[in-house]
């Protein structure tokens, strides 16, 4: 009887170590469980209309990664009618790797501010500047150097465009409509494609559009990439600093959009899954100012291109959150990009690292187009870099 006892035990309950090994390899693999797919909410608000006087003032910010984006609401009277009337506030910046846990108080300031799409009324989506506990810039806060460049050249009136691309991902973290054992046909038939089996995620897309409409954002236009579940949105013509502010607010709209779909937005340039023969993402910058777009502006682009030439490093360094190194699995002199070790430009070619547009060529005016900006570069650092290479 005991040696059946003994042979049970042995071979129902494992050994201590065993068990050990088990639970730990349990605790991981709960700790990283995906979170349940979500489910496309229509009416998020049970039919509940705006507080026709109140406030909802939502805060958004960068985090310490430099590329996403945090946001808390707080509840004010009434709406403020310029941004210097928003409260200094604060979080915890030791939860956004921007301050540590025992001195942890980090500030916000706002500096732009927009109608709230998605709880209408008088509710405010603000973007804010981040200050550390001595009230300095945080290391990941941009925008407050790239100010004052724009404040130095305001004479000049610097128009900026930026393109943004991004991949759509399912919560699997797989690229949205690609199959789950394999890859989609070869890219060609899905940029600017229609139909259901060339581009996936329109829905999101058009609700994203009129978000950014509703918002008061300049959104130029939108449009499928070359990458299936890749899209691409404008934003511009903005001048100055308001680039950046615009840029940012469209990418927080279409993180709130495609989440309540259950849908994952990423502006990774080159995630894993499409390192082969796969499009990457860009932030290509269009700039010009007031002498570019005159007539015989043309002398005006060329001398600043030029300008930019021997600083090449430095913009790739300030073209993507992590010192350049994410661009360099997409910067190949491949798939139209330019190599980025080499600085390039042209007329018409994709291929470089600056093009000229052929039309702006033939009239002799317009514009550039720097094609460098990874798609997760911040806005306020590159705009920051191109007008202070062209124009200090």
């Amino acid at each position: 009887m005991a040696t059946s006892l003994t042979f049970i035990r042995s071979f129902l309950i494992p050994s201590t170590r065993a068990t050990r090994s088990l639970a730990l390899r349990m605790t991981h693999e709960q700790f990283h469980a995906r979170i349940p797919l979500g489910t496309a909410v229509v009416d998020q608000f049970l039919g509940l209309q705006p507080h026709p006087t109140k406030c909802q003032a939502t805060y958004i910010w960068i985090d310490g990664t430099g590329e996403n984006l945090r946001c808390k609401t707080r509840t004010m009277d009434t709406a403020p009618s310029s941004v210097e009337q928003y409260p200094l506030w604060n979080y915890d910046g030791s939860s956004t790797g921007q301050a540590v846990g025992r001195d942890s108080d980090t500030y916000l300031k706002a500096v732009a501010h927009y109608p709230d799409p998605f709880l209408g009324g008088q509710n405010r989506l603000v973007m804010c500047e981040t200050f550390d506990k001595d009230m300095k810039p945080t290391a990941t806060n941009h925008r407050a150097k790239s100010a004052a460049v724009m404040k130095q050249i305001a004479h000049h009136e610097p128009w900026f465009g930026m393109e943004q691309e991004y991949l759509l991902l399912d919560r699997d973290g797989y690229p949205l409509g690609w199959p789950k054992n394999g890859f989609p046909a070869p890219q060609g038939p899905y940029y600017c494609g229609v139909g259901a089996n060339k581009v996936v995620g329109r829905e999101i897309i058009e609700t994203h559009y009129r978000a950014c409409l509703h918002a008061g954002l300049k959104i130029f236009g939108t449009n499928a990439e070359v990458t299936p579940g890749q899209w691409e949105f404008q934003i511009g013509c903005c001048e100055g600093i308001s680039m950046g502010d615009e840029l940012w607010m469209a990418r927080f709209l279409l993180h709130r959009v495609a989440e309540q779909f259950g849908v994952i937005v990423t502006f990774d340039p080159k995630p894993a899954i499409t390192m082969g023969e796969w499009n990457g993402a860009g932030c290509h910058t269009n700039f010009s100012t007031q002498a570019m777009r005159n007539p015989g502006g043309m002398k005006y682009i060329e001398a600043a291109v030029k300008r930019m030439e021997p600083k090449h490093l430095e913009h790739m360094r300030m073209y993507d959150p992590n010192g350049g190194r994410d661009n360099l699995k997409r910067l190949t002199g491949r798939l139209e990009t330019s190599s980025a070790d080499k600085f390039s430009w042209g007329v018409a070619n994709r291929g470089c690292s600056v093009r000229i547009p052929r039309s702006v060529a033939e009239e002799g005016k317009g514009y550039f187009e720097d094609r460098r900006p990874s798609s997760n570069c911040d806005p306020y650092a590159v705009t920051g870099m191109i007008a202070q290479s062209c124009l200090l």
